[in-house]
């Protein structure tokens, strides 16, 4: 596969983006995809949302059935960045310190040494992240919140740059701990992979036959790309009609008669940063109605408390929910 082609309905040429950050930033995002694509394959919607929780500074949850991908797509976003990458099994028997590291005393010096946990990466992939206690989880929510970690009374920066990659399976709850919302506050989207279509599963086994494709992705982006990259989405306009929109869709939900717990102001912020990330993929230096009414499933869907979900009933509502909502609501023209 050549690294170098723009795929298509991703980072389409446009002189705008010269005036983002500066620099031509095209080539190296339509790099970054064609990688990630090399690896999990027919998933063109989902890998160009990983990128975008990237470039927004954010947290990706991905939750879906085993063996779908979920793993492959943290891993093959880590891979494809040259920085620190750390993997964590949740299990239930992990513990904080696991995470974050702990002070061990050095006998030859008379003092205590900090020996940093996996938490301490720039990419960290929590895999079945509802495995472990509330007691772990809530260790990431410092990192994440602050991108930084807090051991002995001292604080220590995480990266830059530094994004969680959270799997889960949403149909297993044997031995699981749900995550709180707070927790899944903390993640700017969450996505589902799907199964792929026939093609795609095809090629899937014709390029396992030499082992595992992931394993073969290198670089293609180092940690100073990456930083422009998210320095540049902070400079894509957002009218303040689209504001106004974004806050008009939040407080929808707040008010949705079906709806227990709306969306945060936090949820707000996060829509409006992946609408700029999501703009700057698709090669333009402002937004559009439409990338908010894109984003507003996984960024909204996971935030939103439904009363059938209060109530003990299964099934996700809340992405019927904000369906409703973003088809009810009034686009600014």
């Amino acid at each position: 596969m050549d690294n170098n082609r723009v795929l298509p309905g991703v980072l389409e040429s446009n002189s705008n983006l010269h005036a983002v950050g500066g620099a031509n930033i095209a080539t190296p995002l339509a790099r970054l995809h064609a990688n990630i694509a090399g690896a999990l394959l027919g998933k063109d919607e989902v890998i160009r949302l990983a990128i975008v929780t990237l470039l927004a500074e954010g947290h990706l949850l991905i939750e879906d059935v085993p063996g779908i991908g979920k793993t492959l797509l943290a891993k093959a976003l880590a891979r494809s960045l040259d920085c620190s990458f750390h993997r964590i099994q949740f299990t239930p028997d992990l513990l904080p310190s696991d995470l974050i590291g702990t002070s061990v005393f050095h006998q030859a010096s008379g003092e205590f040494v900090f020996k940093p946990g996996p938490l301490f990466a720039q990419v960290v992939l929590a895999d079945e992240i509802n495995r472990a206690t509330p007691r772990t989880q809530s260790a990431l929510l410092e990192a994440m919140s602050d991108k930084q970690a807090s051991v002995d009374g001292q604080t220590r920066p995480l990266g830059p740059p530094f994004i969680v990659m959270a799997t889960q399976n949403p149909y297993e709850f044997e031995g699981t701990y749900p995550l709180p919302e707070s927790q899944l506050d903390r993640f700017l989207l969450r996505l589902r992979i799907g199964y792929p279509d026939r093609e795609s599963e095809r090629e899937i086994l014709i390029r396992h036959r030499d082992g595992e494709p992931v394993d073969r992705l290198q670089p293609v982006l180092g940690r100073d790309d990456v930083l422009r990259m998210q320095q540049a989405v902070r400079q894509v306009r957002v009218e303040d009609g689209l504001s106004d929109y974004i806050l008009d869709l939040l407080a929808a939900t707040r008010s949705h008669p079906d709806v227990y717990l709306g969306g945060s102001p936090r949820a707000a912020l996060s829509l409006y940063r992946a609408a700029q990330a999501l703009a700057l993929i698709e090669g333009r230096d402002y937004c559009i109605p439409d990338d908010i009414k894109r984003l507003a499933g996984p960024v909204l869907t996971h935030r939103l408390l439904s009363k059938s979900v209060r109530q003990g009933r299964r099934g996700d509502s809340a992405e019927e929910i904000v369906a409703d909502i973003v088809g009810r609501t009034s686009v600014p023209v």
